[in-house]
């Protein structure tokens, strides 16, 4: 029996309990279910995947495992309240009632029942995962076949190209050739950014718990689509933070996750030409439309896909909620950490705004035109020579100039409004659920902690947030950023200017925008968070985590600390490295299953009943504790959201006051006031 023809009419789930726990991943095992099949056609078909029928020594040896996996799919409506497996033994049945595996000798062998096979894989991180004759797979699609593996946890296909490999400042179209055997074992080259990548670079990756038989498009499981984050000019889909094989295996789902191009090879816009700007949107948007086409094959369901992203990521969510190509490609959608306004009050430095309020053509050509052509050496006096010359220039030269285009244009196509529109219904805005957020301290990544120590809050705010003196005092005499006396002057000051600095840049505008699309139901419904909890992040200041003490050698994430851009990855994918106490994995597993259920149903909450099934017993711990995630409307005046933790808190929106003063102070210095 060909592995080629397993995959096509054999196969089914591959079910690992996942508690997110990275170390205890050793003391698990999973298993795969196979369709229907008579008896004696039971052992060839594990043999197909290098594997065995499952053994009732083992099934007793991981029992609590076990049971619980297959709990998990009579709740899901794929097995009777009693289900009959094969297994080597005999049979084994679980009564989801009674919550108890009987095993069986009964010769049932021309009765076709699923099959219940070994899963030898014990590769448990991206670092370790390889393809190996033993575990890889295929899976035909489009006319073409795929070539993946599994590790412990999902199925993975890496490097899939979604897109023919585009011409420079081209826009993308899908992946035309059939009849291929794509090697979808490895990761595509990332796209060009400073010193790395490649122009062929469109490659996007599945993790996912189930391949259905070819054709079958039937019981499909909800889509997580990532876009990552890297200022429009770095990242990648290979980011081992959002990596899915964790998600995909602990709550059912598959994750999608892309690259595009970036630079000034994904957003270079020239006014008068045919070069118009957001290549790496219009990637975005091709990736969508290969997902669409495609992923039923590898077990998604196409008409149940959740755009999502961080940062650039988030922006680019932003981004497709008004993008008319893209509405109606995604179900959902959620930013996080969405920058959206500025610190620096020249008018051209406005660094965070560009993510949330576009450019015309020419003033991105303004920005970034001339000053790119000037550093490529492509001084010549005609356009169309200068246009020429900068074709042929090497990508990784072109990328890493002092200038680069970054910015998402009104092109007229992909993007035809300054910003998104959510102060009203229209029609060209996704009406769709959507989740915003931040991380609590997203601007101290964006704030500059003094090279030399001050010995003034006041100078500490100017030297941190590149602001004048005036409104450096504004922000002092205001009162609404208190300043705590450590006796460490400069990180006292600093610790104002980053709560400004996530303020303006972060939440006030997607505090907001969610509240404005609640108002207005621009949205089908709305939801916030913040992430009061995290490790590591965007930290270019060397701010560290939270300080050592005795029983926390990882740091004790009780004290306080910055919690920095970028940190709320491993949350949202449970892919945490290091567990510095319980609420660390408490929250993970919390967290995760918040995000993982708007994928599935447009709202945050999971049901009791699901989580009992699945045995998540502390997150229905802190459900119980704390309640709904409700929507934004659900607040009043106030609105509402999720502080991230264990367990996670309700709360109104935070630094309301502060985002008017800002708002307010910001719209008077640019105006010219003293």
């Amino acid at each position: 029996m060909s592995l080629k023809f397993c995959v096509q009419w054999y196969f089914g789930d591959l079910f690992y309990q996942n508690n997110l726990n990275f170390t205890d991943d050793a003391n698990h095992v999973g298993f795969l279910l196979l369709d229907e099949l008579q008896r004696r056609d039971a052992p060839a078909a594990c043999a197909a995947f290098n594997e065995k029928i499952l053994s009732k020594a083992t099934i007793q040896e991981h029992q609590s495992d076990i049971s619980q996996s297959l709990a998990y799919q009579a709740f899901a409506g794929r097995a009777l309240p009693v289900q009959a497996y094969y297994i080597d033994d005999g049979i084994v049945t679980y009564d989801i009632i009674s919550k108890s595996l009987h095993f069986l000798s009964i010769p049932l062998g021309f009765v076709e029942l699923p099959v219940l096979c070994t899963q030898s894989s014990t590769q448990n991180e991206p670092f370790n995962s390889h393809a190996t004759p033993a575990n890889q797979l295929q899976v035909a699609s489009s006319g073409n076949t795929y070539v993946g593996y599994r590790n412990q946890k999902s199925f993975r296909f890496l490097g899939i190209p979604y897109a023919d490999p585009p011409p420079r400042f081209v826009y993308s179209e899908l992946y035309s050739p059939v009849g291929q055997t794509i090697n979808a074992t490895a990761y595509g080259s990332q796209c060009a950014q400073s010193g790395s990548g490649s122009e062929n670079c469109l490659f996007l990756n599945i993790q996912t718990p189930y391949i259905p038989k070819q054709g079958d498009k039937s019981d499909l499981r909800p889509v997580m689509f990532w876009i990552h984050g890297g200022g429009f000019t770095g990242g990648s889909g290979a980011d081992s933070l959002s990596d899915g094989s964790n998600l995909a295996s602990r709550e059912d789902i598959v994750v999608v996750n892309i690259n595009y191009r970036l630079s000034t090879l994904g957003f270079l816009a020239i006014p008068g030409t045919n070069i118009t700007g957001n290549y790496g949107i219009a990637d975005q948007i091709t990736a969508l439309e290969w997902t669409i086409k495609n992923i039923a094959s590898f077990g998604g369901d196409p008409n149940q896909i959740t755009i999502i992203g961080e940062s650039a990521g988030a922006g680019s969510v932003r981004t497709l909620l008004g993008s008319p190509p893209a509405i109606g490609k995604y179900q959902g959608a959620v930013a996080m950490s969405n920058l959206g306004g500025g610190i620096d009050l020249g008018i051209n430095g406005d660094y965070a705004t560009t993510y949330s309020s576009y450019y015309t053509v020419n003033e991105s050509y303004a920005v970034a035109g001339q000053q790119i052509f000037k550093a490529a050496g492509c001084n010549q006096t005609v356009l169309v020579d200068q246009i020429a010359c900068l074709k042929a220039v090497p990508a990784l030269k072109l990328v890493g100039l002092s200038t680069v285009a970054r910015y998402v244009v009104q092109d007229g196509h992909f993007v035809n409004t300054e910003e998104l529109i959510v102060t009203q219904q229209n029609p060209g805005t996704a009406h769709v659920p959507v989740i915003f957020g931040n991380v609590a301290n997203d601007g101290a990544s964006f704030s500059t902690y003094p090279k030399t120590p001050v010995t003034s809050e006041l100078a500490g705010i100017e030297a941190s947030l590149g602001i004048s003196s005036a409104y450096a005092q504004s922000i002092i005499d205001s009162g609404l950023f208190p300043y705590y006396d450590t006796g460490n002057v400069t990180l006292d000051s600093f610790n104002v200017s980053q709560r400004v600095a996530t303020d303006i840049q972060f939440r006030c505008i997607d505090q907001a925008t969610m509240f404005a699309a609640s108002e207005s139901d621009a949205f089908a419904s709305s939801y916030y968070y913040q992430m009061d909890r995290s490790i590591n992040g965007y930290d270019p200041n060397n701010l560290g985590g939270p300080p050592i003490s005795p029983g926390y050698p990882n740091g004790n994430p009780n004290l306080p600390y910055f919690k920095l851009h970028g940190s709320d990855m491993p949350w949202v994918f449970g892919t945490l490295s290091t567990l510095r106490d319980a609420n660390d994995l408490y929250s993970e597993q919390l967290v995760s299953g918040y995000f993982a259920e708007f994928v599935k149903s447009g709202q945050p909450n999971p049901s009791l009943a699901y989580l009992q099934a699945r045995g998540y017993q502390k997150t229905i711990d802190a459900v119980k504790q704390t309640g709904p995630w409700n929507e934004v409307g659900s607040g009043g005046a106030e609105g509402s959201m999720k502080l991230m933790d264990y367990p996670a808190m309700t709360s109104g929106f935070l630094d309301v006051p502060q985002c008017a003063f800002l708002n307010y102070s910001l719209s008077y210095y640019i105006e010219g006031g003293k």
